[in-house]
């Protein structure tokens, strides 16, 4: 069934402390014959939000796939922060489109703040939150959306996620995150009862392929679709989070209210991931920190709170075991780029 738990977003001041800036379309431009042929799509229209802060021009190849889609209504671009040149590229090329706007001047708020920032521009019957680094190839998201034809009920949908060579990427299909199945993926528990199912891997990229729409538990942020109702009703993200784990807490939270989400395995979309030009530790740092507030806001009082203060202790220290090589890693970028 389809959500409908929490009030909708509050619609405050976070968009009048950022400037929206809307673009005119060319009505005659490509209006030749010559293009592809039709597409036969459904009659549901679909927003779509994407956060970016320093993702260079893979955005733009991006942006170009995203308003290739028939469907598209309303395209919202939440700028945390991009380079001058990105955004002058971004003028030339949104200049022709009116479909797209492009919000700036709030910094960096980080993805969760910034899908409800776009979200609240959209008025579409469905949303798609989708990752800047993303492309997808004719009539991705009109097949996508027909996964909703098939189960009305379903809260959200996501396709196959694929790295750049073609295989599938981690996080785009998995298990909910709890402390068991942490300790299971963390090491490979799964492997001494391969079969048992309460020692299923958190990620499950490397399982059997799948051939047919099936429900799952988790998807990834990188394309994230529902009923724009559904993201209102559960309140929109969780703005606590500032980077990682915030999609997973979104799925949590279709859970907790009795929703399913749906894999579309027919149908992919192309991520390339790290793409964002910033210092890695930065964002590990908030993967850290998001990890444990995921399972203290999650898991009390079914688990004892010493148990969840040794897990962030836990996460804590792999955090700081990796910052050394890291730190050095980044330095020697950083000194080569500029030799």
């Amino acid at each position: 069934m389809r959500v409908n738990t929490r009030p909708s977003l509050d619609r405050n001041s976070d968009a009048e402390q950022s400037t929206v800036i809307p673009y005119r379309r060319d009505d005659d431009a490509g209006v030749d014959g010559s293009g592809p042929r039709p597409i036969v799509v459904p009659h549901a229209k679909c927003g779509v939000v994407i956060v970016s802060y320093r993702t260079g021009s893979v955005l733009l190849d991006c942006l170009h796939s995203v308003l290739a889609q028939p469907v598209v209504s309303h395209v919202v671009l939440v700028d945390n922060g991009n380079d001058p040149a990105t955004r002058g590229a971004l003028t030339e090329l949104t200049s022709h489109d009116d479909r797209l706007e492009i919000i700036v001047g709030h910094g960096n708020v980080g993805f969760s703040k910034g899908c409800n920032l776009g979200a609240r521009r959209i008025s579409a019957e469905y949303l798609l939150l989708l990752n800047p680094d993303s492309h997808m190839g004719e009539g991705v998201l009109a097949e996508a959306l027909r996964a909703f034809e098939t189960d009305p009920e379903a809260s959200a949908v996501t396709v196959r996620l694929e790295n750049p060579d073609g295989s599938e990427q981690r996080g785009g299909r998995r298990n909910l995150l709890t402390p068991w199945t942490s300790l299971v993926e963390q090491f490979r528990l799964d492997r001494l009862m391969p079969d048992h199912p309460h020692f299923q891997r958190l990620n499950l990229n490397e399982t059997e392929p799948l051939s047919e729409i099936t429900e799952v538990e988790c998807i990834s942020g990188a394309f994230m679709l529902m009923p724009k109702q559904v993201f209102d009703d559960l309140g929109g993200m969780d703005e606590d989070y500032f980077l990682h784990v915030e999609d997973i807490d979104f799925c949590m939270k279709i859970a907790k209210a009795d929703g399913h989400i749906l894999y579309v395995p027919h149908v992919s979309v192309t991520h390339e991931q790290g793409t964002s030009r910033v210092y890695q530790t930065f964002v590990e740092w908030h993967k850290a920190r998001s990890a444990v507030r995921y399972f203290f806001k999650h898991f009390q009082p079914q688990y004892p709170t010493f148990l969840l203060r040794m897990i962030a202790v836990a996460i804590f220290t792999r955090f700081t075991i990796r910052l050394l090589p890291q730190t050095l890693r980044w330095l020697a970028q950083s000194l080569s780029s500029k030799t």
